[in-house]
C-alpha cells in the first residue's frame, strides 16, 4: 500500500514518498496499526471493517463463501486422534453410511472410502446402495448434487466441506447460460443447436441441458454424446469445458479447429458475431479445469528431454496442444487402467491431478511414474475435504445431526435426470468419466 498511496499523495505518480509508523502503540480495537506519517501528513488507517478483516485472514464472510462455518466444533488438523476418531465414527455408523472417495482425494481421506472412482461412477455406486441412509461424498459440490439426483428420497447426501466446489463448474453460471441461449436464439441458431454438458457441471446446468433436448457426457463417452447430438441438430453448445469439447470434436469426430468457436460469457454476445455463430459447428463455453489447464506443450517437451522413452498420458481436459503432443489421452479411469497393465520398467509422465499421480506411483513401484509438470498442482477445492472435516461430518451423523446436506430442488432434479438418462441411453458400455 505504501508505494501506491505515497505516489498519489505526492502528486507525482511513480515517485514514492518516505513514510514511517512512528512509535504509536497498537490499539487492540484497530488491528491495522497506528496512524501513518507521510512527508509531514498524518494518514489514519481505515477502521477494521468485516471486509478488511477478511482480506487480512482475520474474519469470514459466510454470505459469499459457502462452507466457512461449521455448526459444532471442527477438530484441529494437529489432533493426533483424528484417524482413531474417524475409524470409530465409521464403525458406529456401519451400513447406515456409505462413504465415497474421488480419485483426486487426499490419502488421509481416501483410506475411509467404501468405494473410490470418478464422479459419475461414484454417484451410480451410491444409487446402487439404497439401504444406506447417509451418503458421505468426499468429492466436490457438483458430484454430491449428482449423487442426490440419482439416489432415493430417503437417502441424505452429505458433503463434509461446502467450500469444496469446482472452478470449472463455477465457470458456467446458470444465468449466464440462459443469456447465452438467448444470444443463440437472436442469431437464429438455437433451434439447430443441441446442448451437451460435461458431468463436471452444476445440477442447474444439467437441467438446462435436459430441458432443451441435450444430454450429459463424461470424458469417456464424449465422442458418443457428440455423435448423438449431431444426429439431432447441426450445432453443439458444449458446456463448460472448452478443451474436452475441442479435443473430442477435432481428434475423434474429425472437425477442424475452424469449426469451433469459444463463447465468452463475460463479453457482449459471447464475443462472437452472428456470422461466426452461423458458421460454427461447435460452440465451446469458455471454461476449463484449473489443474489440467496448467499443463503446457513445454511440459511435454521438458519431460521427454529429462526421461528418454517416457510415455506421456494426459486427460482430455488438457489443452489441445498438450493432447496432440501426448502419446495417450483418456479419462481418469483410462489412465488408471493403462498404468495397471503397463509393462514393468516403463516410464510414464501423467497429466492429471497430483494426488492420483502420487497414488499411481506408489501402487506401481515397478514403473517410473512422474507428474507431467515440474510444478506440483493439487485440486485445491477437492483438498478442502480433509480429515478434520470428515471426522466432524461422521461424528455429527453418529450424534444424529445431518450436516452439509446437499439437496437439489425437484424441478431441477427432474430435468437433470432427463439429461443424465439420455447419456445412459447412448450406445456403448462405459459411462465413466
Amino acid at each position: 500500500m505504501g508505494g501506491r498511496f505515497s505516489s498519489i499523495c505526492n502528486g507525482n505518480p511513480g515517485v514514492p514518498v518516505p513514510y514511517s509508523h512512528g512509535n504509536h502503540a497498537t490499539d487492540p480495537a484497530n488491528p491495522f496499526g497506528a496512524p501513518l506519517t507521510l512527508s509531514g501528513m498524518t494518514f489514519t488507517e481505515p477502521s477494521a471493517t468485516p471486509l478488511a478483516l477478511l482480506l487480512l485472514g482475520r474474519g469470514s464472510d459466510p454470505a459469499s463463501e459457502r462452507g466457512v462455518d461449521c455448526p459444532g466444533e471442527l477438530p484441529a488438523a494437529s489432533d493426533p486422534t483424528l484417524v482413531a476418531r474417524a475409524t470409530a465414527a465409521r464403525a458406529a455408523l456401519g451400513d447406515r453410511a456409505f462413504v465415497l472417495g474421488h480419485h483426486y482425494q487426499r490419502d488421509e481421506v481416501i483410506q475411509f472410502a467404501d468405494v473410490t472412482g470418478d464422479s459419475f461412477k461414484l454417484a451410480r455406486d451410491a444409487a446402487a446402495r439404497p439401504e444406506a441412509e447417509y451418503v458421505v461424498f468426499c468429492g466436490v459440490h457438483f458430484m454430491a448434487e449428482s449423487a442426490d439426483i440419482l439416489t432415493t428420497a430417503d437417502q441424505q447426501v452429505v458433503l463434509p466441506d461446502l467450500a469444496a466446489g469446482c472452478s470449472m463448474a463455477d465457470m458456467a453460471d446458470h444465468q449466464q447460460v440462459l443469456e447465452a441461449w438467448d444470444v443463440l436464439t437472436d442469431a437464429g441458431v438455437a433451434g439447430r443447436t443441441v446442448p451437451i454438458t460435461y458431468m463436471n457441471s452444476s445440477a442447474a446446468i444439467k437441467a438446462f441441458t435436459g430441458e432443451r433436448g441435450g444430454a450429459v457426457c463424461t470424458s469417456s463417452n464424449a465422442e458418443r454424446a457428440l455423435r448423438w447430438a449431431f444426429a439431432q441438430g447441426e450445432k453443439v453448445l458444449f458446456l463448460p469445458d472448452q478443451h474436452l469439447g475441442r479435443n473430442t470434436a477435432v481428434l475423434q469426430l474429425g472437425l477442424s479447429l475452424d469449426d469451433c468457436v469459444v463463447y465468452d460469457p463475460h463479453k457482449p454476445g459471447g464475443g462472437l458475431t452472428r456470422e461466426q455463430l452461423a458458421a460454427a459447428k461447435m460452440i465451446l463455453w469458455r471454461g476449463h479445469c484449473s489443474v489440467h489447464g496448467r499443463f503446457t506443450a513445454e511440459s511435454v517437451d521438458d519431460v521427454r528431454s529429462r526421461i528418454p522413452g517416457v510415455n506421456v498420458i494426459v486427460h482430455p481436459e488438457c489443452r489441445h496442444e498438450v493432447v496432440t503432443k501426448a502419446d495417450l489421452v483418456g479419462s481418469t479411469e483410462y489412465i488408471i487402467q493403462t498404468l495397471e497393465t503397463a509393462d514393468p520398467g516403463t516410464s510414464w509422465a501423467v497429466g492429471t491431478e497430483l494426488n492420483l499421480v502420487k497414488r499411481l506411483a506408489a501402487d506401481h513401484p515397478d514403473k517410473q511414474v512422474v507428474f507431467l509438470d515440474k510444478t506440483v498442482c493439487y485440486c485445491s477445492t477437492m483438498n478442502r475435504i480433509d480429515l478434520p472435516h470428515l471426522v466432524w461430518a461422521l461424528e455429527s451423523l453418529v450424534a444424529g445431526v445431518v450436516v452439509n446436506q446437499i439437496l437439489v430442488d425437484p424441478e431441477t432434479e427432474r430435468w437433470a435426470q432427463v439429461a443424465l438418462q439420455r447419456m445412459l441411453d447412448l450406445p456403448g458400455k462405459s459411462h465413466r468419466d
